[in-house]
């Protein structure tokens, strides 16, 4: 059973659709669809068009009603489309109805994200981890895929009832999770002597939304050529470099981006990647000041950042990256300037909110590297103040 996505050379066509319901506006729900449609583009797809519906609640057959069912599927007939992709997870049964009344293959944003972390995985560590969540998101959905369910022949040695077939893969299926998690721990042994011959260098972990600029911060900082790309989940291994600023060295981890709807069973395999995170002595929160939703990006990273870790009170630096991209919001409508540092300083992004109710705080370009000096010395400050306490006797390195 294949759990690596292949590299398609045939751009897929997808329908993307979103249901508005409850508390979601429809400015929030086309915020979700201009993501949903940026992470099939990462995987190498082209949206066509996209549907949204209001709806009480999703309906349990098909997820949408009937009418709006109706026009997706004249729309997938005519324009040929390879793929539907839905906001939100689809059940075993909704993803079924779903495929016979579209003739269209049927992926979720929890499906669409595993594909993405499957493609991105390189080390022996991302991909035990990417195909337990694999197999753990298919277990439930094991019985649409089957339309034969007949016993198997009995014979010689074997008989009895016999198994179903899906009882068979599910079986199988819980075997291979079973391995993978016993495979894990194993790695996460190795990782652990890793990070404990380390020594007790001052550790500090970039985290935040995926595509904020935390690989460029790292490979601002640490000189090194860390793999950085305008694409969703661009990093997903957790790259270690040795840092020093002065002549003061401490440790610098550039972690996986988080994301809103990051399907449950990631997180759970993901827990051991975010040990580097549990174990650092100070968080770089990156966020990107210039993303028209960047404060429930900052409410996500939070949530997130607690359930992974269990904890919300490690010693927090927020970083908001791309200033250089940033339009004050009280710019005259007149001004035909380009939005970004011209229209605000510095010193008056500083007296913002974001600035007055984060401390510590610092912005930064890290492309333009912009700032950097100031954000070094910040770094090296709370470096400096952790080192003193674990080494008193070391005052010759500053």
């Amino acid at each position: 059973m294949p759990t690596n996505i292949e590299i398609k050379k045939n751009i897929e066509r997808a329908v993307l659709v979103g249901a508005i319901t409850g508390r979601e506006t429809e400015e929030t729900v086309k915020e979700y669809l201009d993501e949903l449609a940026f992470l099939v583009d990462t995987a190498g797809g082209e949206v066509l068009t996209r549907f949204t519906q209001k709806l009480d609640k999703p309906d349990p057959a098909t997820f949408i009603g009937k009418g709006k069912l109706e026009e997706v599927r004249a729309f997938v007939n005519e324009s040929k489309a390879d793929l539907v992709v839905f906001d939100d997870e689809l059940s075993a049964s909704q993803h079924r109805n779903l495929e016979k009344a579209l003739k269209a293959r049927i992926i979720d944003r929890s499906n669409l994200i595993l594909d993405i972390f499957a493609m991105r995985a390189r080390t022996a560590h991302a991909r035990t981890q990417v195909e337990l969540a694999q197999y753990q998101y298919l277990l439930p959905r094991l019985a649409g895929m089957w339309t034969h369910l007949e016993r198997q022949k009995g014979g010689i040695g074997m008989k009895g009832p016999g198994e179903r077939e899906i009882e068979t893969d599910r079986r199988i299926v819980r075997d291979r999770i079973a391995l993978l998690k016993k495979k894990l721990k194993q790695i996460d042994k190795q990782k652990a002597t890793q990070r404990s011959n380390r020594g007790s260098l001052v550790r500090v972990a970039l985290v935040g939304y995926t595509n904020v600029g935390k690989s460029t911060i790292m490979n601002m900082l640490s000189k090194t050529d860390v793999f950085a790309e305008d694409k969703l989940f661009a990093t997903l291994d957790t790259t270690v470099r040795k840092v020093v600023i002065g002549n003061l060295p401490f440790l610098l981890s550039d972690t996986v981006g988080f994301i809103r709807k990051l399907p449950h069973h990631l997180i759970e395999s993901f827990k051991s990647t975010l040990d580097e995170v549990r174990e650092s002595d100070i968080l770089l929160h990156v966020v990107d000041i210039s993303h028209p939703n960047f404060e429930e990006q900052i409410r996500v990273v939070k949530e997130t950042l607690a359930e992974l870790t269990g904890e919300d009170e490690k010693k927090t630096i927020m970083v908001f990256n791309k200033m250089d991209k940033y339009r004050w919001e009280e710019q005259d409508e007149d001004d035909l300037t380009p939005p970004g540092k011209e229209n605000i300083s510095l010193e008056e992004m500083k007296e913002t909110w974001m600035g007055r109710e984060n401390a510590p705080s610092i912005f930064i370009s890290a492309k333009n590297k912009d700032n950097l000096e100031g954000f070094r010395r910040m770094l090296y400050d709370n470096v400096v103040e952790i080192h003193k306490k674990r080494y008193p006797y070391d005052n010759f390195l500053y």
